[in-house]
């Protein structure tokens, strides 16, 4: 297919890499046209110099990019230049009601959306093994199901528009939740003189078990946060999570409190820290 990418981060790069792997003809779009240039040398695809241009003639025209503000104003820009039967998928983890607004926007321009937020961080991306949960409707997701498969393990529909990104808050609330038990597991082992690796060993093959512990303790244990999905990133993610709570009327007292101790590892100066760094609150205490 003919497929626009919108937004060359450290997801969307190789996102793109596995379309044009797979065949798909890409056209890429940057802000900063210098990765743009790079990915089109990489990958034998091409540069646009606009997000219309990049937009122009493609069946699919997949973004991911910053927040709100950036999806309303790259998707804007690529409705101009997409012809109507197109797709516009966005993979920005951004608000429910974003969504809503931009497949009413679409609709109008006789476009598909689908609101399509990924889980599996740069890694899962690398590795082409990402999970996608979309919201939209079933004939845009048949259309852009070809093209999410470059580069998923799993796709699934969750329901109408803003149902993607309500399901990837379902996915930031347990990680939160589940990252700070890790943490409070690797202190108490270390105060109590415990192996850190001997106790992985001992209790990962049971209940306990899980992808942070598999990915996580060891570095956790050994104080190595420079990798993997920021903090920062993680606070705009639980931010839409505690704006969404406050309108549904979900009781949310863990995630609330796990969103402060990230912003004590912000002061610390570890926004770009791997969100597992919330270990390092605990080892390191004001």
């Amino acid at each position: 297919m003919d497929i626009a990418f919108l937004g060359l981060g450290v997801m969307g790069f190789p996102m793109a890499g596995h379309l044009a792997a797979a065949g798909h003809r890409v056209t890429v779009f940057n802000r900063s046209p210098d990765k743009a240039a790079r990915w089109a040398q990489s990958h034998a695809g091409r540069a646009a110099a606009t997000v219309a241009e990049a937009a122009a003639g493609a069946q699919i025209v997949a973004m991911c990019v910053g927040a709100d503000d950036d999806v309303r104003e790259v998707g804007e820009l690529a409705l101009d230049g997409m012809a109507p039967g197109a797709v516009l998928v966005d993979h920005t983890t951004a608000s429910a009601e974003v969504a809503r607004e931009m497949a009413h926007r679409a609709a109008e321009a006789g476009v598909g959306f689908l609101d399509a937020p990924v889980s599996g961080g740069q890694a899962g991306a690398q590795a082409g093994a990402l999970t996608i949960m979309c919201g939209g409707d079933q004939a845009a997701f048949e259309r852009a199901r070809p093209a999410m498969q470059a580069y998923a393990k799993a796709i699934k529909l969750m329901g109408p528009a803003g149902a993607g990104q309500l399901t990837k808050m379902v996915n930031q609330i347990c990680i939160a939740g589940l990252v700070q038990a890790l943490a409070e597991g690797v202190h108490f082992a270390q105060r109590a003189g415990l192996d850190p690796d001997a106790v992985l060993e001992a209790i990962s093959k049971g209940a306990a078990q899980s992808w942070q512990m598999d990915n996580r303790w060891a570095t956790m244990a050994r104080g190595e946060f420079e990798f993997g999905f920021a903090v920062d990133w993680m606070r705009k993610d639980l931010g839409l999570v505690m704006d969404e709570a406050n309108r549904n009327g979900a009781r949310l007292p863990v995630t609330a409190l796990v969103d402060q101790f990230y912003s004590e590892v912000q002061a610390m100066g570890g926004g770009r820290w791997d969100t597992s760094s919330l270990a390092a609150r605990l080892q390191n205490p004001a």
